[in-house]
């Protein structure tokens, strides 16, 4: 298993979860951005930084990931389009997104998009909590438990 991260979106203390598990598992860890970014000097764990654009991370991770790689993301298409390919998509919230509720999501995110542009506010994600830090953490060691048996 190989963990792709949207860094761009990613909340900091998730990319330190993020790193502390590279570094404790010795597994992959690649941040794809359209920016630099500091990283902690390790074997295991880079960036890649895209050109600037629309979805051109996205699309670099859609282009990289395998089926059963793990991607951290918080953009529902892309979600989609990795669980499309048999990778894994988790939140940074700790939400598994899976073939069973991805459609869900998608129907959701595009009425949120149909209102918004009907100019009704909807407001945007609450900050990330501790007991979602909590349920990332947890969520991924069991994913990376999974994946090392």
């Amino acid at each position: 298993m190989k963990i792709w991260v949207d860094a761009d979106a990613c909340p900091a203390p998730i990319k330190e979860i993020l790193f502390r598990a590279a570094q404790r598992t010795k597994l992959t860890l690649t941040l794809i951005a359209n920016h630099a970014m500091r990283i902690p000097p390790s074997r295991n764990i880079s960036l890649q930084v895209v050109p600037s654009g629309f979805d051109k991370a996205d699309e670099e991770i859609v282009r990289l990931a395998q089926p059963n790689d793990l991607v951290i993301t918080s953009d529902i298409p892309l979600a989609s389009d990795v669980i499309d390919k048999g990778a894994l998509a988790l939140s940074p919230r700790g939400e598994l997104m899976t073939r069973e509720n991805i459609r869900s999501r998608l129907n959701m995110r595009d009425f949120l998009d149909t209102m918004r542009a009907s100019g009704i506010q909807t407001g945007g994600p609450a900050a990330l909590s501790q007991s979602e830090r909590q349920a990332f953490a947890n969520q991924l060691d069991r994913l990376i438990q999974q994946s090392l048996r």
